[in-house]
Protein backbone atom coordinates (compact mmCIF):
# COMPACT_ATOMS: atom_id res chain seq x y z
CA UNK A 1 0.00 0.00 0.00
CA UNK A 2 1.28 3.62 -0.92
CA UNK A 3 2.00 5.55 2.36
CA UNK A 4 0.50 8.91 2.05
CA UNK A 5 2.69 12.39 1.43
CA UNK A 6 2.86 12.55 5.55
CA UNK A 7 5.20 9.73 6.26
CA UNK A 8 3.57 7.19 8.63
CA UNK A 9 7.23 7.01 10.23
CA UNK A 10 6.96 9.83 11.90
CA UNK A 11 3.87 8.89 13.50
CA UNK A 12 5.40 7.05 16.26
CA UNK A 13 3.92 3.38 15.84
CA UNK A 14 3.25 2.76 19.74
CA UNK A 15 -0.42 4.03 20.54
CA UNK A 16 -0.68 6.22 22.77
CA UNK A 17 -2.45 5.42 26.17
CA UNK A 18 -3.81 9.13 27.27
CA UNK A 19 -6.26 9.65 30.12
CA UNK A 20 -9.54 11.69 29.27
CA UNK A 21 -13.08 11.31 29.61
CA UNK A 22 -13.49 10.02 26.26
CA UNK A 23 -14.15 5.89 27.98
CA UNK A 24 -17.11 3.98 26.10
CA UNK A 25 -19.38 2.10 27.67
CA UNK A 26 -19.00 -1.70 28.45
CA UNK A 27 -21.98 -3.58 27.83
CA UNK A 28 -22.80 -7.20 29.11
CA UNK A 29 -25.68 -9.66 28.44
CA UNK A 30 -27.59 -9.75 31.04
CA UNK A 31 -29.16 -13.68 30.74
CA UNK A 32 -28.92 -15.25 34.00
CA UNK A 33 -26.89 -17.96 34.24
CA UNK A 34 -27.04 -21.49 36.01
CA UNK A 35 -25.80 -23.90 37.63
CA UNK A 36 -25.76 -26.28 34.48
CA UNK A 37 -24.36 -23.00 32.24
CA UNK A 38 -21.23 -23.21 35.04
CA UNK A 39 -21.20 -26.98 35.01
CA UNK A 40 -20.62 -26.87 31.16
CA UNK A 41 -18.86 -23.36 30.48
CA UNK A 42 -16.17 -24.03 33.32
CA UNK A 43 -13.39 -26.30 33.59
CA UNK A 44 -14.61 -27.60 37.24
CA UNK A 45 -12.33 -29.00 39.68
CA UNK A 46 -13.48 -32.40 38.22
CA UNK A 47 -12.84 -31.36 34.97
CA UNK A 48 -9.32 -30.08 35.46
CA UNK A 49 -7.79 -33.08 36.44
CA UNK A 50 -7.47 -35.24 33.60
CA UNK A 51 -6.71 -34.32 29.99
CA UNK A 52 -8.27 -36.25 26.99
CA UNK A 53 -6.00 -38.24 24.51
CA UNK A 54 -8.34 -39.80 22.42
CA UNK A 55 -12.19 -40.32 21.84
CA UNK A 56 -13.37 -44.06 19.77
CA UNK A 57 -16.95 -43.30 19.22
CA UNK A 58 -19.08 -46.10 18.05
CA UNK A 59 -22.85 -44.95 16.75
CA UNK A 60 -25.93 -46.80 15.56
CA UNK A 61 -28.69 -44.61 14.55
CA UNK A 62 -32.38 -45.74 14.10
CA UNK A 63 -33.78 -43.55 11.39
CA UNK A 64 -37.78 -44.38 12.09
CA UNK A 65 -37.16 -44.27 15.84
CA UNK A 66 -35.16 -41.10 15.74
CA UNK A 67 -32.43 -42.70 18.44
CA UNK A 68 -29.04 -43.68 18.82
CA UNK A 69 -26.94 -46.41 20.21
CA UNK A 70 -23.21 -45.79 21.04
CA UNK A 71 -20.17 -46.23 23.32
CA UNK A 72 -17.46 -43.89 23.67
CA UNK A 73 -13.81 -45.23 24.57
CA UNK A 74 -12.11 -41.72 26.02
CA UNK A 75 -8.53 -42.25 26.49
CA UNK A 76 -7.60 -39.80 29.35
CA UNK A 77 -4.25 -38.87 31.12
CA UNK A 78 -4.30 -38.70 34.54
CA UNK A 79 -2.72 -34.98 35.78
CA UNK A 80 -3.15 -35.17 39.46
CA UNK A 81 -5.23 -37.79 40.69
CA UNK A 82 -8.90 -37.12 42.08
CA UNK A 83 -12.13 -39.41 43.04
CA UNK A 84 -14.93 -37.57 40.88
CA UNK A 85 -14.75 -36.89 37.32
CA UNK A 86 -17.19 -34.92 35.13
CA UNK A 87 -18.42 -36.36 31.61
CA UNK A 88 -21.08 -34.87 29.84
CA UNK A 89 -24.25 -35.93 27.97
CA UNK A 90 -27.06 -33.66 27.39
CA UNK A 91 -31.25 -34.99 28.20
CA UNK A 92 -32.90 -36.85 26.87
CA UNK A 93 -29.84 -39.32 26.16
CA UNK A 94 -29.03 -41.67 28.85
CA UNK A 95 -25.91 -43.21 29.83
CA UNK A 96 -26.23 -46.73 30.78
CA UNK A 97 -22.72 -48.07 31.77
CA UNK A 98 -18.94 -46.98 32.28
CA UNK A 99 -16.24 -49.40 32.76
CA UNK A 100 -12.60 -47.90 33.79
CA UNK A 101 -9.98 -50.39 31.48
CA UNK A 102 -6.62 -49.77 32.74
CA UNK A 103 -3.91 -49.54 30.58
CA UNK A 104 -1.96 -52.51 31.88
CA UNK A 105 -0.06 -56.04 30.82
CA UNK A 106 -3.33 -57.33 31.09
CA UNK A 107 -5.85 -54.69 30.72
CA UNK A 108 -8.66 -54.89 33.66
CA UNK A 109 -12.16 -53.63 33.34
CA UNK A 110 -13.78 -51.91 36.97
CA UNK A 111 -17.23 -51.17 36.50
CA UNK A 112 -18.17 -47.35 37.46
CA UNK A 113 -20.47 -46.29 39.68
CA UNK A 114 -21.65 -42.43 38.40
CA UNK A 115 -24.38 -40.06 39.55
CA UNK A 116 -26.23 -37.58 36.99
CA UNK A 117 -26.33 -34.02 37.71
CA UNK A 118 -28.89 -32.20 34.81
CA UNK A 119 -26.52 -32.62 31.43
CA UNK A 120 -23.56 -33.89 33.92
CA UNK A 121 -21.98 -37.21 34.68
CA UNK A 122 -20.25 -37.18 37.55
CA UNK A 123 -17.59 -40.82 37.83
CA UNK A 124 -16.51 -42.24 41.10
CA UNK A 125 -13.26 -42.94 40.10
CA UNK A 126 -10.70 -45.52 42.15
CA UNK A 127 -7.40 -44.70 42.87
CA UNK A 128 -4.73 -43.73 39.79
CA UNK A 129 -1.63 -42.69 39.52
CA UNK A 130 -0.53 -39.61 38.03
CA UNK A 131 0.27 -39.62 34.40
CA UNK A 132 -1.37 -42.72 33.97
CA UNK A 133 -3.26 -43.73 30.54
CA UNK A 134 -6.63 -45.41 31.41
CA UNK A 135 -9.59 -45.66 28.99
CA UNK A 136 -12.97 -45.33 30.09
CA UNK A 137 -15.82 -47.30 28.51
CA UNK A 138 -19.10 -45.37 28.18
CA UNK A 139 -22.15 -47.41 26.76
CA UNK A 140 -25.25 -45.09 26.17
CA UNK A 141 -28.31 -44.62 24.11
CA UNK A 142 -31.30 -42.23 23.90
CA UNK A 143 -33.21 -40.00 21.60
CA UNK A 144 -31.09 -36.79 21.19
CA UNK A 145 -32.08 -33.36 20.61
CA UNK A 146 -33.78 -33.12 16.90
CA UNK A 147 -32.18 -30.28 15.63
CA UNK A 148 -34.89 -27.69 14.66
CA UNK A 149 -32.90 -24.89 12.02
CA UNK A 150 -29.25 -26.42 11.35
CA UNK A 151 -26.58 -25.57 11.85
CA UNK A 152 -28.31 -22.51 14.01
CA UNK A 153 -30.45 -24.54 16.22
CA UNK A 154 -28.79 -27.77 16.44
CA UNK A 155 -29.04 -31.17 17.08
CA UNK A 156 -29.14 -34.74 15.46
CA UNK A 157 -30.47 -34.26 11.88
CA UNK A 158 -32.95 -36.81 10.38
CA UNK A 159 -34.20 -35.88 6.86
CA UNK A 160 -34.52 -37.60 3.81
CA UNK A 161 -33.05 -36.66 0.18
CA UNK A 162 -35.03 -35.44 -2.77
CA UNK A 163 -35.81 -39.22 -3.63
CA UNK A 164 -37.42 -39.81 -0.21
CA UNK A 165 -34.29 -42.07 0.99
CA UNK A 166 -33.21 -41.30 4.88
CA UNK A 167 -30.52 -38.27 4.79
CA UNK A 168 -28.65 -37.64 8.59
CA UNK A 169 -26.28 -35.96 9.87
CA UNK A 170 -24.89 -33.49 13.22
CA UNK A 171 -24.79 -30.01 13.36
CA UNK A 172 -23.86 -28.91 17.29
CA UNK A 173 -21.82 -26.15 17.54
CA UNK A 174 -22.53 -24.28 20.53
CA UNK A 175 -25.12 -26.61 21.81
CA UNK A 176 -22.26 -29.35 22.09
CA UNK A 177 -21.01 -32.71 21.20
CA UNK A 178 -22.62 -33.62 24.65
CA UNK A 179 -25.85 -33.75 22.41
CA UNK A 180 -25.01 -36.76 21.01
CA UNK A 181 -21.71 -38.37 22.65
CA UNK A 182 -20.54 -38.45 25.88
CA UNK A 183 -16.89 -36.25 26.33
CA UNK A 184 -15.89 -33.71 27.67
CA UNK A 185 -17.50 -30.92 25.99
CA UNK A 186 -15.42 -28.15 26.63
CA UNK A 187 -13.39 -26.63 23.59
CA UNK A 188 -10.19 -25.83 25.77
CA UNK A 189 -9.74 -29.81 25.54
CA UNK A 190 -9.26 -31.49 22.43
CA UNK A 191 -8.44 -35.22 22.20
CA UNK A 192 -4.18 -34.77 21.65
CA UNK A 193 -4.20 -38.02 19.58
CA UNK A 194 -6.99 -37.83 17.76
CA UNK A 195 -10.51 -39.47 16.79
CA UNK A 196 -12.32 -42.29 15.22
CA UNK A 197 -15.95 -42.55 14.29
CA UNK A 198 -17.08 -45.93 13.33
CA UNK A 199 -21.06 -45.79 12.20
CA UNK A 200 -23.06 -48.55 11.69
CA UNK A 201 -26.22 -47.88 8.93
CA UNK A 202 -28.06 -50.14 6.65
CA UNK A 203 -26.57 -51.19 3.48
CA UNK A 204 -28.23 -48.93 1.21
CA UNK A 205 -26.63 -45.84 2.59
CA UNK A 206 -22.67 -44.69 2.79
CA UNK A 207 -21.81 -43.25 6.10
CA UNK A 208 -19.00 -40.54 6.00
CA UNK A 209 -16.71 -38.77 9.00
CA UNK A 210 -13.86 -37.34 9.64
CA UNK A 211 -10.60 -38.05 8.59
CA UNK A 212 -9.64 -41.26 6.24
CA UNK A 213 -11.84 -44.27 6.18
CA UNK A 214 -10.13 -47.01 7.80
CA UNK A 215 -12.56 -49.66 7.37
CA UNK A 216 -15.70 -50.51 6.00
CA UNK A 217 -17.05 -53.85 7.28
CA UNK A 218 -20.37 -55.51 6.01
CA UNK A 219 -22.06 -56.78 9.38
CA UNK A 220 -24.16 -59.88 7.33
CA UNK A 221 -27.07 -58.31 8.87
CA UNK A 222 -28.12 -55.86 6.30
CA UNK A 223 -25.88 -53.02 8.29
CA UNK A 224 -22.45 -52.32 7.38
CA UNK A 225 -19.90 -50.03 9.69
CA UNK A 226 -17.88 -47.63 8.34
CA UNK A 227 -15.05 -46.41 10.87
CA UNK A 228 -13.50 -43.14 10.17
CA UNK A 229 -10.20 -40.96 11.46
CA UNK A 230 -8.48 -38.35 12.58
CA UNK A 231 -4.78 -38.26 13.61
CA UNK A 232 -4.99 -34.09 14.67
CA UNK A 233 -6.29 -32.84 17.81
CA UNK A 234 -9.98 -32.50 17.10
CA UNK A 235 -12.85 -29.84 18.02
CA UNK A 236 -15.46 -32.23 20.29
CA UNK A 237 -18.70 -30.03 17.97
CA UNK A 238 -16.58 -31.41 14.93
CA UNK A 239 -16.84 -34.69 14.79
CA UNK A 240 -20.06 -35.83 13.17
CA UNK A 241 -21.40 -38.32 11.04
CA UNK A 242 -23.15 -38.22 7.38
CA UNK A 243 -25.62 -40.79 6.61
CA UNK A 244 -26.47 -40.99 3.11
CA UNK A 245 -26.89 -42.24 -0.41
CA UNK A 246 -23.22 -40.61 -1.15
CA UNK A 247 -20.82 -40.94 -3.88
CA UNK A 248 -17.44 -39.73 -4.33
CA UNK A 249 -14.54 -38.78 -6.12
CA UNK A 250 -10.74 -38.06 -5.82
CA UNK A 251 -8.36 -35.11 -6.25
CA UNK A 252 -4.74 -34.45 -5.44
CA UNK A 253 -3.73 -30.60 -4.30
CA UNK A 254 -0.22 -29.62 -5.08
CA UNK A 255 0.09 -27.53 -1.67
CA UNK A 256 2.73 -26.17 0.65
CA UNK A 257 3.44 -29.48 2.68
CA UNK A 258 3.49 -31.63 -0.70
CA UNK A 259 0.40 -33.45 -2.34
CA UNK A 260 -2.93 -32.92 -0.13
CA UNK A 261 -5.45 -35.83 -0.60
CA UNK A 262 -8.74 -34.03 -1.70
CA UNK A 263 -12.27 -35.94 -1.10
CA UNK A 264 -15.74 -34.92 -2.01
CA UNK A 265 -18.68 -36.55 -0.85
CA UNK A 266 -22.25 -35.93 -2.58
CA UNK A 267 -25.55 -37.17 -2.99
CA UNK A 268 -25.73 -39.21 -6.48
CA UNK A 269 -27.63 -37.44 -8.39
CA UNK A 270 -26.02 -34.06 -7.28
CA UNK A 271 -22.29 -35.88 -8.65
CA UNK A 272 -22.02 -33.88 -11.66
CA UNK A 273 -23.11 -30.39 -10.32
CA UNK A 274 -20.93 -30.47 -7.53
CA UNK A 275 -17.57 -31.54 -9.48
CA UNK A 276 -18.34 -28.11 -11.37
CA UNK A 277 -18.66 -25.97 -8.65
CA UNK A 278 -16.14 -27.60 -6.28
CA UNK A 279 -13.18 -26.50 -8.75
CA UNK A 280 -13.57 -23.66 -6.72
CA UNK A 281 -11.78 -25.29 -3.59
CA UNK A 282 -8.34 -25.39 -5.48
CA UNK A 283 -8.63 -21.90 -5.72
CA UNK A 284 -9.46 -21.50 -2.12
CA UNK A 285 -6.73 -24.01 -0.95
CA UNK A 286 -4.07 -21.51 -3.22
CA UNK A 287 -5.11 -18.60 -1.84
CA UNK A 288 -5.38 -19.45 2.09
CA UNK A 289 -1.95 -21.49 2.12
CA UNK A 290 -0.19 -18.14 0.74
CA UNK A 291 -1.96 -16.13 3.04
CA UNK A 292 -2.36 -18.72 6.17
CA UNK A 293 0.08 -20.93 5.44
CA UNK A 294 0.04 -24.53 4.97
CA UNK A 295 -3.44 -26.39 5.08
CA UNK A 296 -3.20 -28.00 8.99
CA UNK A 297 -4.58 -31.81 8.78
CA UNK A 298 -2.77 -33.08 5.47
CA UNK A 299 -2.84 -36.35 7.63
CA UNK A 300 -6.00 -36.50 7.70
CA UNK A 301 -6.69 -34.99 4.10
CA UNK A 302 -9.63 -32.06 3.22
CA UNK A 303 -13.25 -33.05 2.44
CA UNK A 304 -16.30 -31.42 1.28
CA UNK A 305 -19.55 -33.35 2.14
CA UNK A 306 -22.91 -32.86 1.27
CA UNK A 307 -24.79 -32.09 4.02
CA UNK A 308 -28.77 -31.88 4.82
CA UNK A 309 -28.14 -28.02 6.28
CA UNK A 310 -26.34 -24.85 5.03
CA UNK A 311 -23.04 -25.51 6.17
CA UNK A 312 -20.00 -26.10 8.72
CA UNK A 313 -16.64 -26.48 9.54
CA UNK A 314 -16.89 -29.86 10.32
CA UNK A 315 -12.51 -30.60 10.42
CA UNK A 316 -11.10 -32.18 7.62
CA UNK A 317 -15.05 -33.14 6.56
CA UNK A 318 -16.48 -29.70 5.66
CA UNK A 319 -20.05 -29.67 5.67
CA UNK A 320 -21.60 -28.31 2.34
CA UNK A 321 -25.13 -27.33 1.51
CA UNK A 322 -25.48 -24.38 -0.33
CA UNK A 323 -27.21 -25.61 -3.32
CA UNK A 324 -24.02 -25.65 -5.36
CA UNK A 325 -24.85 -21.94 -6.55
CA UNK A 326 -22.06 -19.21 -5.96
CA UNK A 327 -22.94 -16.66 -3.19
CA UNK A 328 -24.70 -17.24 0.50
CA UNK A 329 -27.60 -19.24 -0.87
CA UNK A 330 -27.07 -17.29 -3.93
CA UNK A 331 -27.45 -13.85 -1.92
CA UNK A 332 -24.31 -11.36 -1.10
CA UNK A 333 -23.87 -10.66 2.12
CA UNK A 334 -21.63 -7.74 0.96
CA UNK A 335 -24.24 -5.67 -1.06
CA UNK A 336 -21.13 -5.56 -3.35
CA UNK A 337 -21.78 -8.17 -6.33
CA UNK A 338 -18.53 -9.53 -5.40
CA UNK A 339 -19.64 -11.94 -3.07
CA UNK A 340 -21.84 -13.60 -5.53
CA UNK A 341 -18.34 -14.51 -7.91
CA UNK A 342 -17.59 -17.31 -5.58
CA UNK A 343 -19.39 -20.20 -3.83
CA UNK A 344 -19.60 -18.34 0.45
CA UNK A 345 -19.48 -22.02 2.29
CA UNK A 346 -16.86 -23.23 0.38
CA UNK A 347 -14.74 -20.08 1.06
CA UNK A 348 -16.16 -19.64 4.52
CA UNK A 349 -16.42 -22.46 6.24
CA UNK A 350 -12.92 -24.10 4.81
CA UNK A 351 -11.16 -20.83 6.20
CA UNK A 352 -12.70 -22.06 9.44
CA UNK A 353 -9.70 -25.18 9.25
CA UNK A 354 -7.15 -22.54 9.86
CA UNK A 355 -9.20 -20.48 12.02
CA UNK A 356 -11.19 -22.99 14.37
CA UNK A 357 -9.94 -26.28 13.97
CA UNK A 358 -6.36 -25.38 14.30
CA UNK A 359 -6.53 -22.46 16.34
CA UNK A 360 -9.55 -23.00 18.80
CA UNK A 361 -10.57 -20.40 21.44
CA UNK A 362 -10.47 -21.50 24.79
CA UNK A 363 -13.72 -20.45 25.69
CA UNK A 364 -16.78 -20.09 23.38
CA UNK A 365 -16.65 -16.53 24.41
CA UNK A 366 -13.83 -15.42 22.50
CA UNK A 367 -15.28 -16.86 19.16
CA UNK A 368 -14.33 -14.37 17.34
CA UNK A 369 -10.97 -15.98 16.64
CA UNK A 370 -12.93 -18.22 14.75
CA UNK A 371 -15.48 -16.09 13.38
CA UNK A 372 -13.54 -12.81 12.68
CA UNK A 373 -10.46 -14.69 11.11
CA UNK A 374 -12.82 -16.49 9.00
CA UNK A 375 -14.71 -13.50 7.89
CA UNK A 376 -11.61 -11.79 6.42
CA UNK A 377 -10.92 -15.04 4.70
CA UNK A 378 -13.51 -14.14 2.68
CA UNK A 379 -12.22 -10.92 2.13
CA UNK A 380 -8.61 -12.09 1.15
CA UNK A 381 -10.01 -14.63 -1.21
CA UNK A 382 -11.64 -11.80 -3.06
CA UNK A 383 -8.60 -10.00 -3.12
CA UNK A 384 -6.97 -13.53 -4.31
CA UNK A 385 -9.29 -13.62 -6.99
CA UNK A 386 -9.99 -10.01 -8.29
CA UNK A 387 -7.82 -7.96 -6.54
CA UNK A 388 -7.36 -5.85 -3.96
CA UNK A 389 -9.85 -2.92 -4.65
CA UNK A 390 -12.33 -5.99 -5.42
CA UNK A 391 -11.78 -6.99 -1.67
CA UNK A 392 -11.59 -3.47 -0.13
CA UNK A 393 -15.42 -3.22 -1.69
CA UNK A 394 -16.25 -6.78 -0.28
CA UNK A 395 -15.33 -5.82 3.16
CA UNK A 396 -16.55 -2.39 3.46
CA UNK A 397 -19.86 -3.43 2.02
CA UNK A 398 -20.28 -6.32 5.15
CA UNK A 399 -20.64 -3.11 7.39
CA UNK A 400 -24.31 -3.41 6.66
CA UNK A 401 -24.72 -6.13 8.88
CA UNK A 402 -23.47 -5.13 12.03
CA UNK A 403 -25.57 -4.57 14.94
CA UNK A 404 -23.23 -2.97 17.54
CA UNK A 405 -25.91 -4.94 19.70
CA UNK A 406 -23.81 -6.49 22.69
CA UNK A 407 -20.18 -6.96 22.62
CA UNK A 408 -18.14 -9.26 20.29
CA UNK A 409 -17.05 -11.13 23.62
CA UNK A 410 -19.18 -12.98 25.20
CA UNK A 411 -19.32 -13.73 29.30
CA UNK A 412 -16.29 -16.08 30.18
CA UNK A 413 -17.29 -19.59 32.13
CA UNK A 414 -21.28 -20.06 30.91
CA UNK A 415 -20.79 -21.33 27.27
CA UNK A 416 -22.01 -17.89 26.30
CA UNK A 417 -21.15 -16.73 22.80
CA UNK A 418 -20.89 -12.25 22.25
CA UNK A 419 -22.87 -10.91 19.49
CA UNK A 420 -23.20 -11.85 15.67
CA UNK A 421 -20.77 -8.69 15.20
CA UNK A 422 -18.25 -11.58 15.19
CA UNK A 423 -18.26 -11.87 11.51
CA UNK A 424 -18.64 -8.74 9.89
CA UNK A 425 -17.65 -6.64 12.77
CA UNK A 426 -14.36 -8.67 13.60
CA UNK A 427 -13.46 -8.83 9.86
CA UNK A 428 -13.56 -5.15 9.58
CA UNK A 429 -11.21 -4.54 12.67
CA UNK A 430 -9.28 -6.70 11.13
CA UNK A 431 -9.01 -4.66 7.85
CA UNK A 432 -8.49 -1.45 9.64
CA UNK A 433 -5.53 -2.86 11.91
CA UNK A 434 -4.36 -4.25 8.62
CA UNK A 435 -4.37 -0.44 7.00
CA UNK A 436 -3.11 0.57 10.39
CA UNK A 437 0.21 -1.75 9.70
CA UNK A 438 0.40 -0.36 6.02
CA UNK A 439 2.46 -3.66 4.28
CA UNK A 440 0.40 -6.28 3.67
CA UNK A 441 3.81 -8.85 3.59
CA UNK A 442 4.01 -7.65 7.29
CA UNK A 443 0.08 -8.89 7.58
CA UNK A 444 0.34 -11.79 5.74
CA UNK A 445 3.56 -13.06 8.04
CA UNK A 446 1.41 -12.08 11.32
CA UNK A 447 -1.20 -14.25 9.58
CA UNK A 448 1.01 -17.14 8.85
CA UNK A 449 2.61 -16.75 12.10
CA UNK A 450 -0.68 -17.45 13.91
CA UNK A 451 -0.74 -20.65 12.52
CA UNK A 452 2.25 -21.57 13.06
CA UNK A 453 2.78 -20.39 16.52
CA UNK A 454 -0.69 -21.75 17.19
CA UNK A 455 -0.58 -24.78 15.44
CA UNK A 456 -3.19 -27.90 16.74
CA UNK A 457 -3.60 -25.55 20.11
CA UNK A 458 -6.33 -23.66 22.21
CA UNK A 459 -5.86 -19.73 22.43
CA UNK A 460 -7.37 -16.82 24.44
CA UNK A 461 -8.48 -13.83 22.47
CA UNK A 462 -5.79 -12.17 24.46
CA UNK A 463 -2.95 -14.53 23.52
CA UNK A 464 -4.26 -13.32 19.81
CA UNK A 465 -4.53 -10.03 20.51
CA UNK A 466 -0.68 -10.16 21.86
CA UNK A 467 0.77 -11.42 19.61
CA UNK A 468 -0.53 -9.49 16.50
CA UNK A 469 0.74 -6.35 18.42
CA UNK A 470 4.03 -7.53 19.02
CA UNK A 471 4.37 -8.92 15.61
CA UNK A 472 3.44 -5.11 14.44
CA UNK A 473 5.63 -3.94 16.66
CA UNK A 474 1.86 -1.73 17.44
CA UNK A 475 0.04 -1.54 20.71
CA UNK A 476 -3.51 -2.53 19.53
CA UNK A 477 -4.73 -2.94 22.55
CA UNK A 478 -7.04 -0.46 23.10
CA UNK A 479 -8.43 -1.01 19.28
CA UNK A 480 -9.00 -4.56 20.67
CA UNK A 481 -10.98 -3.37 23.15
CA UNK A 482 -12.73 -0.68 21.02
CA UNK A 483 -13.84 -3.63 18.84
CA UNK A 484 -14.58 -6.20 20.93
CA UNK A 485 -15.35 -5.15 24.21
CA UNK A 486 -17.58 -2.50 23.24
CA UNK A 487 -20.32 -1.58 20.88
CA UNK A 488 -19.36 1.78 20.27
CA UNK A 489 -17.90 2.73 16.74
CA UNK A 490 -14.73 5.77 17.68
CA UNK A 491 -16.32 8.72 15.73
CA UNK A 492 -13.88 11.41 14.24
CA UNK A 493 -14.58 14.61 14.82
CA UNK A 494 -13.44 17.59 12.45
CA UNK A 495 -13.22 21.36 11.74
CA UNK A 496 -11.38 23.31 8.85
CA UNK A 497 -11.25 26.78 8.94
CA UNK A 498 -9.19 28.02 6.09
CA UNK A 499 -6.11 25.84 5.72
CA UNK A 500 -6.21 24.23 9.10
CA UNK A 501 -7.74 20.92 9.92
CA UNK A 502 -9.10 20.26 13.74
CA UNK A 503 -9.51 16.78 14.62
CA UNK A 504 -10.52 14.38 17.61
CA UNK A 505 -12.08 10.96 18.62
CA UNK A 506 -15.05 10.59 20.45
CA UNK A 507 -16.98 7.70 21.64
CA UNK A 508 -14.30 6.02 21.69
CA UNK A 509 -12.30 4.16 24.60
CA UNK A 510 -9.79 6.06 26.53
CA UNK A 511 -6.02 6.02 24.75
CA UNK A 512 -7.45 4.50 21.54
CA UNK A 513 -5.97 7.43 19.38
CA UNK A 514 -4.49 5.57 16.48
CA UNK A 515 -3.12 6.07 12.76
CA UNK A 516 -5.85 7.25 9.76
CA UNK A 517 -5.05 7.58 6.58
CA UNK A 518 -7.00 10.99 5.50
CA UNK A 519 -7.04 13.31 2.29
CA UNK A 520 -7.07 17.06 3.31
CA UNK A 521 -7.06 19.03 0.09
CA UNK A 522 -5.28 17.77 -2.48
CA UNK A 523 -3.14 15.80 -0.36
CA UNK A 524 -3.07 12.23 1.02
CA UNK A 525 -1.81 11.74 4.50
CA UNK A 526 -1.38 10.32 8.13
CA UNK A 527 -2.74 11.85 10.67
CA UNK A 528 -3.07 10.63 15.00
CA UNK A 529 -6.29 11.43 16.21
CA UNK A 530 -6.55 10.68 20.45
CA UNK A 531 -8.94 12.33 22.45
CA UNK A 532 -7.72 15.80 22.66
CA UNK A 533 -8.11 18.43 19.28
CA UNK A 534 -5.31 18.10 17.39
CA UNK A 535 -4.82 21.23 14.47
CA UNK A 536 -3.21 20.45 11.29
CA UNK A 537 -2.42 23.06 8.53
CA UNK A 538 -2.79 21.89 4.93
CA UNK A 539 -1.24 22.70 1.44
CA UNK A 540 -4.37 23.48 0.08
CA UNK A 541 -8.15 24.19 1.75
CA UNK A 542 -10.44 21.79 1.04
CA UNK A 543 -12.60 18.89 1.95
CA UNK A 544 -11.61 16.48 4.38
CA UNK A 545 -12.21 12.71 3.73
CA UNK A 546 -10.97 9.47 5.69
CA UNK A 547 -10.35 6.57 3.83
CA UNK A 548 -13.28 4.36 3.45
CA UNK A 549 -10.86 1.22 4.74
CA UNK A 550 -10.88 2.54 8.25
CA UNK A 551 -13.70 1.86 10.12
CA UNK A 552 -14.68 4.92 12.22
CA UNK A 553 -17.08 6.71 11.45
CA UNK A 554 -17.04 10.93 10.70
CA UNK A 555 -18.31 14.12 12.33
CA UNK A 556 -17.98 17.70 10.79
CA UNK A 557 -18.26 19.98 13.25
CA UNK A 558 -17.69 23.77 13.52
CA UNK A 559 -14.50 25.38 14.35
Amino acid sequence: MKIGTFSFLILNLSFLIIASSCDAKRLSNKKQFTRQDTLRGTITPERAWWNVLRYDIQVTPDYLGKTIQGKNLITIQVLKPETKLQLDLQEPMIIDSIFLIAQTGNASKTNLTFQKDGNAWFVTMPALTAHATPVLEVNYHGKPREAVRPPWDGGWIWTKDKQGRPWMSVACQGLGASVWYPCKDHQSDEPDKGASLSITVPDTLVAVANGRLQSKTPNNNGTTTYTWAVKNPINNYNIVPYIGKYVTWHENYAGEKGNLDCDYWVLDYDLEKAKKQFTQADKMLKCFEYWFGPYPFYEDGYKLVEAPHLGMEHQSAVAYGNKFENGYLGRDLSGTGWGTKWDFIIVHESGHEWFANSITSNDIADMWVHEGFTNYSETLFTTCEYGVEAGNEYVIGTRAGIKNDIPIIGQYGVNQEGSGDMYPKSGNMLHTIRQIINNDSAFRNILRGLNKTYYHKTVTSKEVEAYISRQANIDFSKVFDQYLRTTQIPVLEYAIKGKDLKFRFTTCVRGVGMPVKVTFGNDERWIRANEEWTIISGTNAGNFTVDKNFYINTKKVNW
